[in-house]
């Protein structure tokens, strides 16, 4: 199974596709509740599907149908999940106003970090050293796990809720959407013992809410999903910036450079809400999650549907593809 493909939402069902064929493989029931966020792990031996109030772990090789570990714990919507590099835990975030971190083997909850408003998303920095999360109230938070404490609080605009959160792959830059449709970015600089956060940029992405912002592998790409029914691809200039200050506020719009994220293209085809996206493992291609109950599957070269993914009943609002080789 070189490429695992998967996609769920309010039909309460997790579906697997034959990412070329289209084909619907396996469908695995979650009568539980809808299904907001889907992870697999790096070597493609679990799926975490984040419900209402748990987290289930299953075996992708498995043709058992049922969960081998519940999280539980969280006491509202299950927002956001990812995996450890090695899988040895996995951390959630919930509108229960908490970011958990749980032993994968146990299913025992080792941290729990408070933001006191609902969290949106959380993501794992590649250093596995950093969590970055971002809540309701407008905050992207970044916490040491060394030091077992919030390190940063970023507030790129009062009261705007921060839906979604990435990091890239090298570490090197975080970027936030909210629901104003702005899309904020910053350099982080990894020294010794702590990390500097630099402000790169703001930019209008979307007119209404951002539901997902995902940098592509290579970090030359930025996706955005959005309620309009489009996703879009910017490209990342990694020269940037150009004049920032170092500290945690937006530099004066004068400052910024407005050509730091030029737009590549917008897809077109999404007859309702974007909700979720994934980059394939060399970054040529996105999966994107649609209320219109399809996945598509875009080539970003020819900005074409390659495939779509028919067999939800409902919105499909989370997609999860891990197609990276992954050694014996």
């Amino acid at each position: 199974m070189s490429v695992i493909l998967c996609t769920a939402g309010y039909d309460h069902t997790i579906r697997f596709w034959e990412a070329l064929s289209g084909i619907c493989s396996r469908t695995i029931p979650h009568p539980d509740s809808q299904v907001n966020r889907l992870c697999i792990s790096p070597d493609k031996r679990y799926l975490a599907a984040a419900g209402h109030h748990t987290v289930k772990l299953y075996d992708i090789k498995s043709t058992n149908p049922n969960a081998i570990l519940t999280f539980d714990g969280h006491t509202s919507n299950i927002t956001g999940v990812a995996f450890h590099c090695e899988s040895k835990w996995l951390v959630t975030s919930s509108e229960d106003g908490t970011v958990k971190i749980w032993d994968t083997r146990s299913g025992n909850v080792q941290r729990n970090y408070t933001h006191g408003v609902p969290v949106n998303d959380v993501v794992i920095h590649p250093n596995q050293g950093e969590l970055i999360s971002c809540d309701r109230g407008g905050n992207v938070r970044i916490w040491d796990l060394g030091e077992n404490k919030c390190s940063h609080q970023l507030i790129p605009e009062d009261d705007v809720s921060v839906a979604s959160v990435t990091v890239a792959s090298d570490g090197s830059m975080v970027c936030a959407g909210n629901n104003a449709g702005n899309v904020y970015v910053w350099r982080m600089i990894q020294r010794s013992d702590t990390t500097s956060i630099l402000p790169i940029c703001k930019f209008l992405a979307h007119t209404t809410y951002i539901t997902r912002v995902l940098l592509s592998p290579d970090v030359r790409h930025l996706a955005t999903c959005s309620a309009d029914h489009t996703a879009r691809i910017w490209s990342v200039d990694t020269s940037a910036p150009h004049n920032v200050t170092p500290n945690d506020n937006l530099p004066p719009a004068s400052e910024r450079d407005p050509a730091a994220f030029p737009l590549e293209t917008t897809l077109h085809g999404h007859q309702r809400w974007v909700w979720d996206c994934a980059f394939s493992a060399d970054s040529a291609y996105l999966v994107t999650a649609c209320s219109d109950h399809y996945a598509r599957l875009w080539e970003l070269g020819s900005q074409s549907i390659i495939r779509q993914y028919n067999g939800h009943h409902r919105g499909a609002v989370c997609v999860a593809l891990n197609d990276t080789a992954v050694g014996n």
